[in-house]
This record gives C-alpha cells, structure tokens and sequence, in this order.
C-alpha cells in the first residue's frame, strides 16, 4: 500500500471507493422512496408526488449507471451525463402530460398524504445530499449526480406547499401547478447537464 501511494494511483483508487459506497446509499434510498411516493401518489390522486416519485426513479437509475462508470474513463462519465440529462427531460415531459389531464379532469388530491409523504422524502433526499456534498467536485459524474439530489430537495418543499395550498384552498391547482414547477425543474436541470456533457465529450479522449 505505501508503494501505492507514493503516486496518485492510490489516492485515485480510494476516491473512487468512496464514491462508489456513497452512490450505493444513495440509490438504495431514492428507490424505496420511488416505491412509497408512487404508491401515494396514485392513492392520493397527487401529481406532485407522482412527479416526486418519478424523479426518485430517475435519480435511482441515473445513481446506479454512475455506480458502473465511477471507476471508468472520462468519456463514460460524459456519457453517463449524457444519460442522466435524458431521464430529466423526459420525466419532465410526462409530468407536463399528467398536468394536461388533471386539468382536464381535476380532482382534489388528499393533502394530507401529499403533506406526510413528502417530509418523509425531504429527509430521505436531505440525508443523500449530505453525503453527496463533498463529492460535488470530484467529476463531471459526480457533480451531475449532487446536481439531482440538489434539485430534488426544491421538489420535496414545493411538495410540502402544493399540501399546504390544497388543505387552504380544496383545490387541486396548488398541486397541479407544483407538479408543472417541478417538470421545468427537470427540464431546465436536463439542459444544464445535458451541456455540461456535450462539453466534456468534446475534449475526452477517444
């Protein structure tokens, strides 16, 4: 080992250890989150936490093709960005079809499920940028990676205001109108990463 960290092949290697353990919590967490939120969603007629739970779902297969690339080369990794940016806009894009057909056929979500579902994701996602934070700066990967879990603690307090709004008014706007803040989210976050990506593969290696 002291042979081994005479060079940066040792501090790598550890690195990409660390990473790799943070990604695997991280990705255990979002998917039992995505199992909870959806079920509550669906049960609760809530588009928030329908959105909610598909961006746990998104955030769970992004966590496990950047546990594949972690220990991979610099082009895997802008294409794992490349990855990661997709699952953004097209969950984006099915939140804002949900959107169209709630308003079309509006019904009152039950705010109080809205309300103790999403603390319960607040916490789950707060924890995982915990441990993501030090990790923001290690590569484009990692820095894609806290990007989603930065993102979705907006997501879990705007959830939290769509249950307020609904239990003031007994309207399913509030919801209807976080479910479609919570698609630009994907998008406009889709389109940063998605750049980022482009960039990093443009002076990766081949």
């Amino acid at each position: 080992m002291s042979g081994c960290c005479g060079d940066k092949s040792c501090d790598i290697e550890a690195l990409q250890q660390r990473q790799g353990v943070t990604l695997r919590v991280v990705l255990v967490v979002n998917a039992v989150m995505f199992a909870v939120e959806l079920t509550a969603g669906l049960m609760s007629g809530s588009l928030s936490l329908l959105a909610d739970s598909l961006d746990m779902l998104g955030d769970a297969l992004a966590y496990g093709f950047s546990l594949y690339v972690v220990a991979r080369g610099a082009r895997m990794k802008a294409f794992s960005a490349l990855f990661k940016g997709a699952i953004m806009a097209a969950f984006g894009l099915f939140v804002l079809g949900q959107a169209i057909y709630k308003i079309l056929y509006p019904q009152v979500p039950v705010f109080e499920t809205i309300g103790i579902v999403g603390l319960a994701a607040l916490g789950a996602n707060a924890g995982c940028l915990g441990l993501l934070w030090r990790h923001r700066g290690d590569d484009i990967n990692m820095r894609s990676v806290w990007l989603c879990s930065r993102n979705d603690i907006v997501a879990n307090l705007s959830v939290l205001m769509a249950a307020v709004g609904v239990w003031l008014t007994h309207s399913p706007w509030p919801d209807i109108v976080v479910g479609l803040g919570i698609a630009a989210l994907f998008l406009r976050s889709a389109v940063s990463v998605l750049s980022d990506a482009r960039a990093a593969l443009q002076v990766a290696p081949g």
